[in-house]
């Protein structure tokens, strides 16, 4: 069983800027694949950015070039920086992973940071 913690999140003008964390309580070398998810007010929780363990990104449409996803071994992180925040990147960020063992893949989510972007 592997624990996510999220942490980073807060309020932000539109057009600045947040740096989210995800921290497993195992080795980040374990995992195949790291995510970070949103839900906003009203709508379903969706795919923003993920990272593969060969370090290989994917981003939603409506966050690329603005936001990067990437994973620092030594310090067992993976981040997703976010800059020129719209209002409508306000949701609550949830990071998931994905470890697989003995040919069976297990999936875990974090319990999830609020970003709210607001004048």
């Amino acid at each position: 069983q592997v624990q996510l913690v999220e942490s980073g999140g807060g309020l932000v003008q539109p057009g600045g800027s947040l740096r989210l964390s995800c921290v497993p309580s195992g080795s980040i070398s374990s995992l195949s694949f790291v995510g970070w998810y949103r839900q906003g007010p009203g709508n379903q929780r969706e795919l923003v950015a993920d990272i593969r363990s060969g370090g290989s990104t994917n981003y939603a449409d409506s966050v690329k070039g603005r936001f990067t996803i990437s994973r620092d071994n030594a310090k067992n992180t993976v981040y997703l920086q976010m800059n020129s925040l719209k209002p409508q990147d306000t949701a609550v960020y949830y990071c998931n992973a994905a470890e697989v063992l003995e040919d069976r893949e297990y999936e875990y989510w974090g319990p999830g940071t609020q970003v709210t972007v607001s004048s």
